[in-house]
């Protein structure tokens, strides 16, 4: 549990970090930021975030892993993180009760 309230704080300090640039990008050169292939800035980070951490291993490996490595799997940096910032809820527009929304969400910092 401490490694995703960990990873939580990061990913909304990033996401933090995002934002304000996107509005001080907007505010200089007085355009907005678009969308890109149908996705919005916010959404692209979130997908960003989450292509970082794909791994593609056996069952075996991944046992192996989770015995020997002080990291958690992937999936979990990612899904444990997100599951929790209200950001990413926004950015898809999750609700209440949906996969990806923590139903006692971890908030830090």
């Amino acid at each position: 549990m401490q490694v995703t309230a960990y990873l939580t704080g990061y990913c909304s300090l990033a996401y933090s970090d995002l934002a304000s640039f996107m509005a001080l990008n907007s505010i200089i050169n007085d355009t907005p930021v678009k969308p890109i292939d149908g996705y919005t800035a916010a959404q692209r980070y979130f997908l960003a975030y989450g292509q970082i951490w794909c791994q593609n291993v056996t069952g075996q490996e991944a046992r192996k892993r989770v015995l020997t490595d002080s990291h958690s799997p992937g999936r979990w940096r990612v899904n444990g993180a997100v599951q929790n910032s209200a950001a990413f809820q926004q950015a898809f527009k999750c609700k209440p009760g949906q996969p990806m929304v923590a139903e006692n969400a971890c908030r830090v910092w």
